[in-house]
């Protein structure tokens, strides 16, 4: 008797302990789907304007492809560097 009271203790901290485990695997899976439900969102709104808004799509292609209309002058000036400390006087 005092052996299967010890050993059903012994089962039932270990199952407590596994459904922990699960409950906490579990929030974080919950966390990673709402997470990829937000991109997946996301995503869906790009794909909408690819389809639907040429002003994004001539955007992107412009900054991101550097693509001009016909006629259209390109000005391009050098980047500015940070300029180096003035000299000091002379003491």
């Amino acid at each position: 008797m005092v052996v299967l009271a010890v050993g059903l203790a012994v089962f039932g901290v270990k199952e407590s302990v596994r459904a922990w485990q699960m409950r906490r695997d579990m929030h974080a899976v919950e966390r990673e789907l709402a997470a990829l439900r937000a991109k997946q969102a996301d995503l869906t709104r790009t794909v909408e304007r690819l389809r639907n808004d040429p002003l994004y799509i001539e955007k992107l292609a412009r900054e991101e492809m550097g693509m001009v209309r016909e006629g259209e002058t390109v000005l391009k000036f050098p980047s500015q560097t940070t300029p180096a400390a003035p000299p000091q006087p002379p003491r």
